[in-house]
C-alpha cells in the first residue's frame, strides 16, 4: 500500500510541473487572439452572437486567468467596471473561495463592447445557443476548435489559457509569485512555484554569465 500510496504521490507531483509545452508561446496567443478577432468582426456584420461571444471567452480566459468552471459560473453581475481598477468576482471558486480578479483596460473595452452587443437575458456572461449558460465542455469544445482553426497544436486545451496568464503575469509583475497567487485564487503558494520553476530570471541571467 505504501508503494502505491508513494506512486500516486510522485504521479501528482510530476502533473505539476508546468514545462513550456503548457502554455501559449507570444506569437501563439498572437495568432489566436487574431482568429478569434477576425471571425468576431465578420460575424457582427450578419449579426452572429456566438462568434462575438467565443472571442471573449478566449479573451477572458488570456485576461484573467479563471478555471472553466469559473468562466462558466461568471454572472453580468460580478463584473465590476469602473475608473481605477477593473474586477471580476469569483463567488464559491475551487474550494468553495470567493476572491477578486483584477484586469486589465483592453479586457474591459471588449467586456463593455460585448456586454452593449449581446442580445441575451442570461444572467450569466456566457449564455449558450440552448440555454442560460454553458456548460464547461461547452466551454472547452469553444476553444479547440478556435485552437484548431487559427493552427495551434492540438494537445492544447482552454487550461492552457491559464498556465498562458499565469506564465505572462508573473514576468509582467515582475516575478511577484504572490500576485499570481492571489489571482489564479491558490491556496497554497507551492502550487504557485509551479511558474517560477518555468521561468526563473536569476537562472537567465545566470546561464548568460556562464563562461
Amino acid at each position: 500500500w505504501h508503494k502505491n500510496s508513494n506512486k500516486q504521490k510522485e504521479n501528482l507531483m510530476s502533473q505539476w510541473i508546468v514545462t513550456p509545452d503548457k502554455f501559449l508561446m507570444e506569437e501563439e496567443a498572437k495568432r489566436l487572439r487574431r482568429y478569434c478577432e477576425d471571425v468576431a468582426i465578420i460575424a457582427k456584420s450578419k449579426g452572429n452572437q456566438m462568434a462575438v461571444r467565443n472571442r471573449l471567452i478566449i479573451e477572458m480566459a488570456l485576461g484573467t486567468g479563471l478555471r472553466v468552471s469559473e468562466l462558466a459560473n461568471l454572472k453580468v453581475e460580478e463584473i465590476h467596471i469602473r475608473k481605477g481598477q477593473n474586477s471580476l468576482t469569483v463567488n464559491n471558486g475551487k474550494g468553495g473561495k470567493d476572491r477578486v480578479v483584477g484586469f486589465n483596460n483592453k479586457l474591459k473595452v471588449l467586456v463593455q463592447e460585448y456586454l452593449d452587443y449581446r442580445n441575451s437575458t442570461s444572467s450569466y456572461i456566457f449564455p449558450s445557443e440552448r440555454g442560460d449558460k454553458m456548460t464547461r465542455f461547452g466551454i472547452g469544445r469553444v476553444f479547440k476548435t478556435m485552437a484548431a482553426r487559427a493552427g495551434l497544436d492540438s494537445k492544447h486545451s482552454i487550461h492552457t489559457l491559464r498556465h498562458t496568464y499565469a506564465t505572462n503575469l508573473y514576468k509582467a509583475s515582475g516575478y511577484n509569485l504572490r500576485m499570481v497567487q492571489k489571482q489564479l485564487g491558490h491556496a497554497s503558494i507551492t502550487t504557485t512555484t509551479v511558474y517560477s520553476d518555468v521561468l526563473n530570471q536569476d537562472l537567465t541571467d545566470a546561464l548568460e554569465n556562464l563562461e
